[in-house]
């Protein structure tokens, strides 16, 4: 859609060329005189009002996206801080029909003795 619009923009102008060549002469400060064309003036004029536009355009498009970012990191520190605050359940990874293990026992003094005994 973009090409199409400055296709016809282009073919616009190059038609306004074609139909207003026509030499004018413009008078700027201290009687200075500069003669052009017509299309080069308007051309001129456009530019002129566009640039400004444009710059704040740009400005303002740079502006919201430093926003966007400086929001998403938020988001992301945020989701990863909360992942950090929540505790991991081991017991979901482990399959339902698996053995539960039991904890070793302590040893009593006659098996610690035993256990000092071996070589």
């Amino acid at each position: 859609m973009r090409t199409i619009v400055w296709v016809v923009i282009s073919i616009a102008i190059m038609l306004f060329s074609i139909l207003n060549w026509n030499p004018v002469e413009i008078t700027l400060w201290n009687g200075i005189l500069v003669e052009t064309k017509v299309p080069a003036l308007v051309i001129l004029a456009f530019l002129l009002g566009l640039f400004p536009m444009w710059l704040y355009h740009r400005s303002v498009k740079w502006g919201l996206q430093r926003r966007i970012r400086s929001l998403e990191s938020s988001i992301k520190s945020a989701a990863l801080a909360r992942q950090r605050e929540t505790p991991v359940d081991t017991t979901a990874d482990k399959p339902v029909d698996a053995p539960v293990e039991k904890p070793a026992e302590p040893l009593s003094p006659v098996d610690e003795a035993r256990e000092e005994s071996k070589p």
